[in-house]
């Protein structure tokens, strides 16, 4: 039975993370290309009852492995195809990791300050909240990541909990396939620094091994089996293996990619995980201290090196970044003087910048809920900068009380997910085709790529072509997607318009 105060905090982590990342997670349209991907064949699922060989619009998905898939193609069967169904369960599992870090930090700091600092630390992370609330694998990765961290050390004192390492080995590779090779190669090199090698003599490890492992075995099997070398050609090269060495779909960067990724995004906190990991460093010989320096540089490391770079790839650097300035803020808060004359100057600067924010809201975008989130930043910023010139430490609560708000508000606006300006919206382009068009039907469009979101909303399948092929297509019977400029140019005779909406307008095919 966990002592009073632990239940206390536990529960009320969990309540304030399952806010932060439930509020309005239907509120936007799904995003390209993973959310909008994972929707349509968990639809698929959904309407053909085939959970064991996934489709996408009838084609075989071979991508990726079916955990989250099945999880919301169940909630769809629940409450529904829509947004927040789609969103529900790797926003659920992303909440969960909250407390679950916590409770990581109670085992490994074997005291609650630094343990509770880290966990609101990562509960008010950018990204980690803005990539958690989306339809995508790294969220439920991390949160499964987590639980293997926390029985692997729970091992020490009760030999049960090696059990769940090899399940939460298992659910990592149905949700996202090899990067298990790397999650648990962290996992076994802090076996071996901590020396918990008779571990390996436990015999509850190798039960959790073989049956944890067991679905996900039994699964890929039965993909080589009715897929034969096409499966592994495709989930194993071309989307595993060839991302080490180079940029798959383009998606490349230089080694210094995912620090940039930290700079841009993870501020506040990064101001203070130097120090975090200056006391990591400091104290490698101990159980917080190496799960830090191991767990942020091998994967960190790993991923810079990769050549394919994605955002999200980071997302499982961001607990153990979170442990080290939870460690530090507790050093902090226990401190009767501290002075830092930087940490000061630039939360004034943030006040002063979100001000600025504030007017640019009110004259480009005027959502109520965007300006009035620009005025808490900047008031969180200007407090927490005069608290930290009077060296108090209640500038640490300031700021997080502060950025969780702030965080509950950009949620709650329509701007969370802003890649969504990137492109022209999908849905009133939709619409227009799903009223006119039997679902499944291949339509040619100008645009310069295929968005699988459209063809989610249009329940047809939209294909990017140059215009030769749109003029072939035109002439084979097949309907047009055409933007007005492709519209003037290509030069159809007879043209029937089916409808027209925003700079798209759907073209018929000739009779």
């Amino acid at each position: 039975m966990l002592p009073f105060k632990e239940r206390t905090w536990l529960i009320s982590l969990l309540i304030a993370s399952l806010f932060l990342y439930l509020i309005f997670l239907g509120n936007s349209p799904l995003r390209d290309w993973d959310e909008g991907t994972y929707a349509i064949v968990a639809r698929d699922i959904y309407r053909t009852g085939n959970w064991l060989y996934p489709t996408s619009q009838g084609e075989p998905f071979l991508l990726k492995p079916p955990l989250l898939l099945w999880l919301i193609a169940g909630c769809y069967q629940i409450g529904g195809v829509a947004e927040f169904t789609t969103r529900l369960p790797g926003a659920l599992l992303t909440a969960l990791s909250v407390p679950l870090l916590y409770s990581l930090g109670r085992l490994v700091f074997q005291e609650n300050l630094p343990a509770l600092f880290s966990a609101l630390v990562y509960l008010t992370m950018l990204p980690v909240v803005r990539h958690g609330r989306l339809a995508m694998l790294d969220g439920m990765t991390t949160c499964f990541f987590l639980l293997l961290l926390y029985c692997l050390v729970r091992t020490r004192t009760y030999r049960k909990y090696a059990l769940g390492i090899g399940f939460c080995l298992g659910l990592i590779t149905l949700t996202k396939g090899i990067i298990v090779l790397l999650l648990g190669g962290i996992a076994v090199f802090f076996l071996v620094v901590n020396r918990q090698l008779g571990l390996f003599t436990n015999p509850y490890l190798w039960i959790g091994m073989v049956f944890g492992s067991l679905p996900a075995i039994a699964w890929y099997f039965a993909q080589w089996q009715h897929y034969g070398n096409t499966f592994l050609q495709v989930h194993f090269q071309s989307q595993s293996f060839d991302r080490l060495g180079k940029a798959v779909e383009g998606n490349g960067g230089p080694p210094w990619y995912y620090l940039m990724e930290l700079l841009k995004y993870s501020f506040p906190w990064l101001l203070f995980l130097p120090g975090g990991l200056a006391k990591a460093l400091k104290n490698r010989q101990t159980t917080w201290g190496s799960l830090v320096l191991i767990g942020f540089g091998v994967y960190f490391v790993t991923i810079s090196l990769m050549g394919t770079k994605l955002p999200w790839y980071i997302f499982p650097v961001y607990p153990f970044l979170a442990l080290a300035i939870g460690v530090n803020f507790s050093d902090i808060w226990q401190k009767e003087d501290f002075k830092s004359r930087f940490w000061s100057v630039f939360f004034a600067f943030i006040a002063v910048a979100a001000l600025g924010g504030c007017g640019y809201f009110m004259m480009v975008n005027p959502q109520p809920v965007l300006i009035f989130m620009s005025i808490v930043l900047s008031i969180t910023m200007g407090v927490s900068a005069w608290l930290v010139k009077k060296s108090d430490h209640q500038f640490i609560p300031v700021l997080l009380a502060g950025m969780y708000l702030v965080l509950a508000l950009l949620m709650s606006s329509q701007s969370w997910i802003w890649e969504l300006n990137e492109a022209f919206p999908v849905k009133p382009v939709a619409s227009l085709i799903r009223s006119n068009l039997s679902p499944g039907t291949k339509v040619y469009t100008s645009f310069a790529y295929s968005r699988p979101s459209l063809d989610f909303y249009s329940d047809c399948q939209i294909i990017a072509a140059d215009l030769p092929t749109l003029r072939k297509m035109w002439v084979n019977k097949s309907y047009l997607l055409l933007d007005d400029k492709t519209l003037h140019n290509i030069n159809l005779p007879n043209i029937k318009i089916v409808g027209t909406v925003k700079e798209f307008t759907l073209i018929a095919p000739p009779i």
